[in-house]
């Protein structure tokens, strides 16, 4: 049995009981799973976080995390710039004056760091451009654990230039954070993700948890504390996918370690075994978890080497690039004209169908989820940059009529592949009755196909360029977060992001 059916079997089993059914009348026999035990689990945790240092990272890690970074800070530019970002920093000034420090990336505001975290987490989710992680278990949706950096790198920025922290004490915090993050994603039952929850909004809250409690200096005790008060606060639904409150979600994933950690140093309690405990974390949100993925798994090996980390091509659900990466080689390769094509046919797995879910849609946010539209897009302007995810051009007459000749589907072949690849078949049929096929599996950005640094550097200057913002202050970025460990303290990146 695998992990997906043991942890669903106690449900299946409950119900039973709850509707009177027979047992013998159904197919599932299995008695219920007993929840894992791992005692201890959440105090490991906060031991791993207070106990690193730096020199403990190794420099193939520092390396990988630096790309993610500097992909990061460059979201935050594109997003402020987004239909989201005014909204969310006038819901900042509503809470007057205060106290005023940490700055909100893309402008001159300033705020508490509480609210500094939640804007620039929104900014970097805002265009869903931002890294993805991978899954290690076959059971898993590729890609769609967590986005590791959106929740843990503005809580820890806005802390660092607030306490004028190193740029190494910048990276410990956000690589631990990302370390457990991902951990806990991987770690709880399948049925988390497939049932509803946004892990990102979930799990998220505990990168940004760590990271902070790394920053604040709490104690192990207090560490734990944190973590506590950190799961509650976690949530998010994938039915939100397709509108602004995506990235609100992950915006208060990195608000959340915020407070945890200030609550934690000020002598708030919480559950100190949030994680493993019966009527805790993994059995409220999942129904179980994999002890196996987690317990003495931190940092062996460090979740950004293996399985890795994708960084995103395109501004759109991870899960349709591979599809538009195969589909740009055949539109260049052969030259193909959106006028001659008579339709598209893209299979793939379930998981795929339904992440990617609006097949019809009418905004940008929307057509961010919609395989039809990425397709599309590609066919007609032969580019999917920031500026084709808007409104308006989702809603172009000639995108609406290419996407009723989109037709995407569940494929037997790519479902055997397995959730843990993002299997996309692809037959284009002419209309002068040729077909060009192709089929793909990873994407560019992903650990298959890595970005160079130079690379990621060129996606950054493509998100400052769509912000408008200087070019003097977006190439200080990319060398500054390049050699990240020699900084001092973050008023270069403070000034060369900020107006």
């Amino acid at each position: 049995m695998n992990r997906r059916d043991l942890f669903r079997s106690s449900l299946a089993v409950s119900a039973l009981a709850l509707t009177g059914a027979s047992a013998e009348a159904s197919p599932v026999a299995c008695p219920p799973a007993e929840f894992p035990k791992a005692p201890g689990l959440t105090k490991s945790v906060a031991e791993f976080v207070v106990n690193s240092k730096y020199e403990d990272i190794p420099a193939e890690v520092i390396e990988l995390g630096k790309k993610s970074i500097l992909d990061g800070f460059g979201l935050s530019l594109a997003g402020s710039a987004s239909v989201m970002g005014p909204i969310a920093r006038k819901y900042v000034q509503t809470f007057g004056a205060g106290e005023q420090h940490a700055s909100i990336i893309g402008t001159g505001m300033k705020a508490h760091s509480r609210l500094v975290a939640f804007v620039n987490g929104v900014s970097i989710h805002a265009d869903d451009f931002d890294d993805t992680q991978l899954s290690a278990a076959k059971d898993r949706i590729y890609g769609l654990l967590t986005h590791p950096t959106v929740s843990v790198l503005p809580p820890a920025f806005a802390i660092c230039e607030l306490t004028r922290r190193s740029g190494k004490d910048f990276m410990l915090a956000y690589h631990l954070g990302v370390e457990i993050e991902q951990k806990i994603a991987e770690a709880i039952a399948p049925r988390h993700y497939d049932e509803g929850f946004h892990s990102t909004g979930t799990c998220g809250s505990f990168g940004s948890t760590v990271a902070c409690a790394k920053l604040r200096g709490l104690d192990v005790m207090k560490t734990q504390y944190a973590l506590g008060i950190g799961a509650t606060e976690g949530g998010g639904f994938r039915n939100n996918f397709g509108s602004m409150t995506k990235p609100f979600q992950a915006g208060h994933a990195a608000e959340n370690g915020t407070v945890a950690a200030d609550l934690a140093a000020l002598g708030w309690t919480a559950s100190d075994n949030i994680l493993e405990a019966p009527l805790g974390f993994f059995q409220a949100a999942g129904g179980g978890f994999d002890p196996d993925a987690i317990v003495g798994r931190f940092g062996k090996p460090w979740n950004l080497v293996s399985p890795g980390v994708s960084i995103k091509p395109y501004p759109s659900g991870s899960l349709s690039h591979p599809a538009m990466g195969e589909m740009m080689r055949l539109i260049h390769e052969h030259d193909i004209k959106a006028a001659d094509v008579e339709k598209v046919d893209v299979g793939a797995n379930h998981a795929m169908t339904t992440s990617l879910l609006h097949h019809q849609p009418t905004t940008g946010l929307q057509g961010k989820f919609s395989m039809e539209f990425c397709m599309s897009i590609l066919l007609l302007d032969r580019k999917a940059g920031l500026v084709q995810f808007q409104d308006n051009v989702v809603q172009r007459a000639d995108v609406q009529q290419m996407v009723k000749r989109i037709h995407f589907y569940i494929d037997p072949e790519a479902e055997n592949a397995g959730l843990d690849k993002m299997t996309s078949i692809m037959k284009i049929t002419m209309k002068d009755g040729k077909v060009f096929t192709g089929r793909a599996e990873f994407a560019k950005g992903s650990p298959a196909n890595p970005m160079s640094y130079d690379e990621v550097a060129d996606k950054f200057r493509g998100c400052a360029e769509f912000a408008k913002w200087p070019g003097a202050k977006t190439e200080t970025v990319i060398a500054t977060v390049k050699s990240f460990e020699k900084e001092t303290d973050m008023s270069k990146l403070v000034a060369a992001l900020t107006v």
